[in-house]
């Protein structure tokens, strides 16, 4: 099978398209045929080996885990023999986590792994798009604990961390703020923003409001320059470390000191989260945005494109199947 193979951190330019070998699903696992997938912060953060924390979970020296992806959708060809929850056939989508493997024809995953049949009303590419944004969005939604009419400020609304953000918190019934570029501003309307602000033109931490929540979905402001938006009891979310990896230090200080906090829980996926993901997309209620597609012999144009930090959602794969 074709595969998008790295055995060392670097560029996009480390990235090989392979022969390999396709993979036999074990007693306990079922083997996809892999029709769409996705490149992400978190593949171009693996592939760079950046922050250096991550080779303590990659590798060291070299990565141990060679195909990168960690979101899909595609068809359940073959199923162990234990297997009880899927059959061949089965339209799935979901999340690989840590195994990563989703750049590849195919792929075998356990039954338990985070993976749930296809919404009906998507096509693979929509599909491929959802759970990554929507895991890590709703990270953070959860530890917000909305009550209807709260007020949420979601930096880099566009996104695909924040375009999920947006929408999870105007389902519990907050009031979003979204703070994106001037060409996604209609876009993050449509999300269900009551309120956009076009950080090019003005400086979103000077508007002179204040919100219960901050999310910065992008990692390019800080507590320090958020904390002033924030009422008291109010919480700083971000999706990246900070300068000098502050913000888990930040939190464990804020937890003992201040009326104004920062949070920075640590995301896990789950079969029971993309589940509520395809109840959400299947009610009308959330939609994966898709910026750019490529076909998987492109993908290294796909990381160009991811790491310029400018895309709007989510940028899909196509995997093709010729001559299978």
């Amino acid at each position: 099978m074709k595969a998008i193979v790295y055995t060392k951190y670097g560029p996009p330019e480390v990235l090989q398209l392979k022969e390999v070998e396709k993979p036999t699903p074990k007693d306990n696992e079922v083997l996809i045929r892999v029709h769409a997938t996705t490149v992400n912060r978190t593949d171009c953060g693996f592939r760079l080996a950046e922050p250096f924390i991550a080779r303590f979970f990659s590798g060291l020296f070299r990565p141990k885990r060679t195909i990168l992806g960690s979101e899909l959708a595609g068809e359940v060809e073959a199923v162990g023999e234990n297997v009880r929850l899927f059959k061949k056939g089965d339209q799935v989508f979901g999340l690989t986590g840590d195994r990563f493997g989703a750049h590849a024809e195919y792929i075998c995953l356990p039954e338990k792994a985070s993976i749930v049949t296809k919404p009906a009303n998507m096509n693979y590419e929509e599909a491929a798009a959802v759970c990554d944004g929507a895991m890590l969005a709703f990270t953070y939604v959860r530890k917000m604990n909305l009550r209807k009419g709260q007020r949420v400020l979601v930096y880099g609304a566009s996104g695909s961390i924040g375009s999920a953000a947006v929408q999870l918190a105007k389902y519990y019934g907050a009031e979003v703020t979204a703070v994106c570029n001037t060409k996604n501003l209609e876009l993050a309307k449509s999300l269900g923003a009551s309120e956009v602000i076009d950080y090019t033109k003005d400086d979103f931490t000077k508007n002179g409001q204040t919100y219960d929540f901050v999310l910065d979905a992008v990692g390019k402001s800080s507590f320090f320059r958020c904390k002033n938006l924030l009422k008291k009891g109010g919480v700083y979310f971000s999706t990246d470390l900070g300068f000098l990896s502050q913000n888990p230090f930040l939190a464990l200080l804020t937890a003992k000191i201040g009326s104004k906090k920062v949070m920075f829980p640590i995301p896990k996926d789950s079969k029971e989260d993309v589940g509520f993901f395809k109840e959400l997309v299947e009610a009308g209620k959330y939609k994966a945005v898709i910026d750019r597609r490529y076909p998987l012999e492109q993908i290294i144009e796909a990381y160009r494109y991811v790491e310029k930090g400018q895309k709007t959602g989510n940028v899909v794969i196509t995997v093709g199947h010729d001559n299978k």
